[in-house]
Parts: C-alpha cells; structure tokens; sequence
C-alpha cells in the first residue's frame, strides 16, 4: 500500500509539473526551460539542495546549469519524478556524468548496470576509461579493466576505442601480467596497429612502449625478422640498448634449463593466464590421492592448491559450472560414490551437493547447456548403461534414457547441443564404439565406431570436431588418437602422443588439448602434453608434481583474480641489476 501511494503520489507530481501547476523553480540548459518543484529536486539530489539554499537569484527562481545538454537534464528530472528513464547506448556517457555530477546515486547505478550488461569487446576500453574517475562506479571499472586484459588480443583488432587510447592508457595496458595474450608477438603488433593510426604523432612513442613488450618470450625468428628489422624500432637510438638484452633473453631462454631467473627478467616474466586447468585427485602411489594442481599455462609450471580436509577420490568426474567445481562419483579404495561435491574457488570451500541417484566408479561427464551430465560407470557390482543429469538451479538430478550398451572407463564430452559418449569397458570387452545424446528427445544414437577399441579413453571437443584420445585396446595402452566430424560422421587419424597412455585427464586451454598423468601399462606417471590442430603436432609439457591416472581435469575461467593458481611473480623477483650481472 505504501509502494502505491508513493506512486500515485509521483504521477501527480509529474502530472502537475507538466501542466505548470505549483512549480517554483525553472532550469535552463541551452536555451530550454524545465519547470519543476525545488522539494522535489532537493529530495533527488543534494546538488540541487545546495543549488536553490545556497543561491542569490532566489527572487526570480531561475538557474542556469551548464555542461549538460537538455535532453540529458530531461531525462534527470524524469528520474526525479521517479518517471522511467529511458539508457541507451547513445545517451548513458553523459547521462553517468550528470548522475554523478547532481550526485544521484541511484541513477549512477542504473547507468552502470546498463554499461555492465552490455559490456563488449568493443566497448569496453571506453567504459574502463569512463568509469575510472567515479569512485561510485568502481566494480564496473575493476570489471571492464579486467573484461579488456582478459580478451586484449580480440579487442584490439576490433575495437576503434583500442586505436584512440591515450599514450599513457596504452602504456598502463600492456604493462600488466593480467594482459592476457597467448604469445607476445601480438603485443608488438599490437603497438604498431595503434602507432600506424596517427603515425606523425606516435613514431616517437615506440621507445616508451616497447620496454613494456616481453621480447624475450618471442619466437626469435620473429624477434629478428620483425622487431629488430622494424623501421620504427631501428631508426629510433633509444631502442638500442633495449634489443640487445632482447636478444641475451630470448638467447638465455632457448639454451638454458628452465629457471625462475625468467620472472627476474621484465623481458621474460610471464603474463598471468585467463584460465587455469585444475587436475583433481586419481590414483597415486597405490592410493587415491586428494592432491589437486593447477596448471599456469604462461609460467609452464603446475601449482599446488590441494586442501587437507578434501577427502581422497579417483575415477571421478570434475566439471566446471556457473562458478563452481564440481567432483562427481568415484571411488576411494573402499567406497564407489553417488557423492557430488562442489568448490567455491574464491573461498577454496567445498559443499556437498544431491548425490547421483547411482553409485558411479568411472563415470563420464560433460556439461550441456547449463546441465551436468554423469553416464555410465560401475557400481561395485556391474557396468551400467544408465545416465542422469543434474540441474544446479534445482539441487536435483533426473534420470535419462539409457545408452545403447554399458559403458565404464569410456569418457564424454558435448559439442553442438549433443552429448557424445565414446569407447569404454563393459566388463567384457573394450569398445570402439560411440554414441550421441539429444536432450530434446531424450535419445541415444550410435554414431560411427572409432578405429580402434578405447578403454580408459580420453573425449573432449576441440573446435568442431570431437577427439578421442589414448586408452587401452585389450593388449596395450595406446598414443593413437583420432578425430570425429559430426557432419560427416566419420574419424580421421591424427597425429599420435608423445607417449601412450589411459585414465588420464583431459581438457582445451589455450586453444590447445591437453592430457594429464594417467597409466602408461608400467606405472601411473606425471607427465603432460598437448596437441595444436594447426600444426598436428604434440609436444611436451611441464610434468605435474605428482604421478597419478584416474585423474579428472576441468579448467576454470572468468576468475577475477587467479592468483591462488599460480606461480607468484613477484615472490620471485629480484633486481634487474642482479639479473644482468649475473
């Protein structure tokens, strides 16, 4: 009741205003006059309290506000009103400066909100520098600085916002380790996109920029071909002295055992990643391990993040969602879990959640659509072709349909609103064959059969094609691998690993395939190597701390701060000046 007389109250206000009727007070912006009632612009904003108790012309009840255009100064007095306000992209800049200018908070929060819900890769420098002198809008300033490190390689080849940076806005950009970028090269490039835009200008502030440029962690073919051959860069004296430590950097880089001499070293220091790949327990040393690792994919190093109370588990299932780790099923030496639990990686908690309605021991999993899917496993008795999902809006799991034959040790992964099954044991024998899930039919396909029978297998989407990775065939652990088009519903070989290998873990970060630990016919091992499409081509990666198969892996993204995953820059850091004498 009182929400409704509060707006009858306001329509009658608005109402009366329009009409001119008990107004006393007028504001002029441009030219255009606005009636309206000084206690209710007093109530607004204390700019206006201020304004009409503090000044002189009180007798003719007229003010004239500058720096506003009127349709900005329309939509405040709506707002005042507590008349709906209309933001648009045209008109939220200077609709946030006069907010903030009159002090109106609450319209300083819907101009943020607006901003933040349509946060882009085009946008969002101009929103980073918009906000940054508003203490009010601090968080939307911390996020769209973020949002445009995070995706500085994206924004800086779309966004025009990017070409009109300051010199000092740039220079503050590619300073940071958050400036998430695969390869340092695209820095370079990026300073030249942004030099040849207003080149008369700009030519000189080539020596400013590129000490900020990790050379050392450049390809030296490009380094050479590229930087050190660059007009800009060679014609400019100051840069001199810079590509001669360059080049002992890539130098020492390339022919030295891997150190942290290289976070000593600007030129070397890794950025930090966007995204972390987190290996979660397996089986190790003869026991199941409650061990966890974080992979820094720019330092190349594994991190330990593991928490004492977790309790040990192998042959899960790890997936990310919405926030949250989730650990589904597994098996503990003794015990084959329904069991799901979930991590809050801000707070390093863990929760127990609604368990599966079975016990599952080598369960697949896959997330579609916001949805966790568990299939297949073994219980403790049997193989089980069953299936179930679970929805975290809800806290419930929902039976499937069952797949077309039992599957434990297989692995899963989904691709185009389908959830594709592949390879596994059914107690009996290794499979090759493999399945798809439809979640509007609730139906099971088989697709065709991979080339090789895979136990023990790894499956994830990588592009547009679903790869099958390793395994066991009956006889021996495999390298082989091959790759399955849902268009043409066929494999195709590629390239084969590095070394052979099954319950493993497996994930895409960095646009690349990575696999984890996992049996090699011998023993559990810590080994790590990835597959680019691109190339066709594996190579080997930092070995985790621990060896371990029956490892699940996920990778966590969208953290604001992942620092707790990663090696410590500066716990590592020295002066440059020993790092040179050294």
């Amino acid at each position: 009741m009182e929400h409704k007389f509060i707006a009858t109250a306001f329509n009658e206000f608005h109402e009366v205003r329009l009409q001119g009727v008990l107004t006393d007070v007028v504001i002029k912006v441009n030219g255009k006059e606005f009636k309206a009632h000084k206690i209710i612009l007093c109530a607004c904003s204390p700019y206006f309290r201020k304004l009409f108790t503090s000044s002189t012309n009180a007798e003719d009840n007229s003010y004239d506000i500058t720096g506003i255009s009127s349709d900005t100064m329309s939509l405040i007095i709506q707002h005042a009103y507590a008349r709906p306000v209309l933001i648009t992209t045209e008109n939220v800049s200077e609709l946030l400066l006069a907010a903030d200018q009159f002090s109106i908070s609450g319209l300083v929060d819907s101009c943020c909100k607006f901003l933040e819900t349509n946060l882009s890769l085009k946008n969002c420098i101009g929103i980073c520098i918009l906000t940054e002198r508003f203490h009010s809008c601090s968080n939307l300033h911390h996020q769209a600085k973020i949002f445009t490190l995070q995706h500085f390689e994206e924004v800086q080849q779309v966004s025009k916002e990017f070409l009109e940076l300051s010199l000092e806005h740039l220079d503050d950009m590619i300073t940071w380790d958050e400036l998430n970028v695969r390869k340092e090269e695209v820095v370079f490039e990026a300073i030249l996109r942004w030099i040849n835009h207003a080149p008369e200008n700009r030519r000189e502030h080539i020596a400013v920029l590129l000490p900020k440029v990790r050379m050392g962690l450049m390809c030296p073919d490009f380094f050479m071909n590229n930087v050190r051959n660059n007009t800009l860069v060679s014609e400019n004296e100051a840069c001199s002295a810079l590509l001669v430590s360059a080049m002992k950097a890539i130098f020492n880089l390339h022919t030295e055992e891997p150190t942290s001499s290289g976070f000593i070293n600007q030129l070397t220091r890794p950025r930090l990643p966007s995204d972390i790949l987190l290996a979660i327990g397996g089986w190790s040393i003869g026991s199941p391990t409650n061990g966890i690792e974080a992979y820094d994919v720019r330092a190349d190093c594994w991190v330990n993040v593991a928490q004492e109370e977790e309790r040990p588990r192998a042959y899960h299932g790890s997936v990310f969602l919405h926030g949250f780790v989730y650990s589904i099923g597994g098996f503990d030496g003794e015990n084959y879990f329904s069991s799901v639990r979930k991590m809050n990686p801000i707070t390093h908690t863990w929760q127990e959640v609604a368990p599966m309605y079975e016990q599952r021991c080598y369960v697949s999993v896959a997330v579609l659509d916001g949805f966790i899917y568990a299939i297949g496993g073994f219980n403790g008795h049997e193989r089980q072709k069953t299936a179930e999902r679970y929805d975290p809006n809800t806290n419930q799991w929902t039976m499937l349909e069952a797949m077309s034959v039992r599957r434990s040790d297989a692995s899963a992964t989904s691709l185009q609103g389908r959830v594709y099954i592949c390879g596994g044991f059914t107690g009996v024998e290794c499979l090759f064959t493999a399945e798809c899930f439809n979640p509007e039919t609730n139906q099971w396909t088989l697709i065709a059969p991979m080339s090789s029978r895979r136990s023990g297998v790894g499956v994830i989407a990588y592009g547009n094609l679903v790869y099958a990775v390793g395994g066991f065939d009956g006889v021996s652990r495999l390298q082989s691998a091959e790759a399955y088009n849902p268009l043409t519903d066929l494999w195709r070989d590629i390239e084969s690993m590095v070394n052979p290998r099954s319950n493993f873990g497996i994930e895409v970060l960095d646009d690349q395939l990575f696999v984890v630990g996992g049996f090699n016919g011998v023993r559990t091992c810590s080994n790590v190597e990835y597959y680019d499409h691109r190339t066709n081509e594996w190579d080997e990666s930092c070995d985790m701390s621990i060896s371990r198969s029956a490892v699940s892996c996920c990778i966590l993204s969208g953290l604001l701060d992942v620092t707790p995953y990663v090696i410590d820059r500066d716990s590592l850091q020295t002066s440059e000046d020993e790092s040179d004498s050294d």
